[in-house]
């Protein structure tokens, strides 16, 4: 039995678009385990998506299991699933997800309320993170009063504030200019580094090159998985 954090056997996606199906994942197996940083990779329509979306728990598959922390997630109801989101799955989209109203701290907080942690020690944790994210100075802001880089680190600051067991970001450079976006992948970088697991779902190289190993997809099947090692020596 592998001790991996996460286990992916046989897994299948079938949607049925009007008379027809489209199998976007078709046979895939995968393992990650804790403080890897993996980055998922292919053209559009290669399934990579797919494949997050039942990462993280926001889809289930056709066929196939799935076990996250040794629980088998893929049988999971719509209220099981989103209890497993809010406790392991860090999220990180590409459009931050800010609510306006919110300042950078109240955002940050947000997920612990569904954890039912009280406000005082929500905010605590909201700021440590903050600060982590190189923030603390900018806590009160609005999202529309931050750069496109500091909403982000809102965002990844957001992610982290559970201590969830995997961070899983959604192409989170995609709206960034080149400088920003090395800013934000240092920020990947440090998480790493203090132990946590990234999968890291992006069409950019240069972003794909950042983690340790690159799974490519392609037409809903794993077309390879390596260290980014082997994958800059193939390119």
């Amino acid at each position: 039995m592998s001790n991996a954090l996460i286990e992916v056997r046989d897994l299948a996606k079938i949607y049925q678009v009007g008379t027809q199906e489209v199998h976007a994942l078709r046979s895939v197996d995968l393992d990650i385990h804790t403080n890897e940083y993996v980055a998922l990779m292919g053209p559009s329509g290669s399934g990579k998506s797919t494949l997050m979306n039942i990462l993280g728990c926001l889809d289930t598959p056709s066929r196939g299991m799935y076990k996250l922390n040794s629980q088998d997630v893929s049988q999971m109801v719509d209220d099981q699933l989103a209890e497993v989101r809010n406790r392991e799955i860090g999220f990180v989209f590409q459009t931050f997800n800010l609510l306006p109203r919110y300042s950078a701290l109240e955002n940050v907080a947000l997920p612990l309320i569904y954890k039912g942690v009280g406000k005082a020690d929500r905010l605590e944790r909201a700021k440590e993170v903050l600060d982590q994210v190189g923030l603390g100075s900018r806590m009160d802001h609005k999202p529309n009063e931050l750069s496109g880089g500091q909403r982000q680190r809102v965002a990844v600051a957001r992610a982290l504030v559970n201590k969830p067991s995997i961070i899983l970001a959604d192409e989170p450079t995609g709206n960034l200019d080149t400088k920003t976006s090395y800013e934000i992948m240092a920020l990947f970088d440090e998480i790493h580094s203090l132990g946590n697991t990234i999968i890291l779902v992006t069409h950019e190289e240069d972003i794909a090159e950042r983690a340790k190993r690159i799974v490519r997809m392609r037409d809903g099947v794993v077309e390879s998985d390596q260290s980014v090692e082997a994958f800059m020596q193939n390119h």
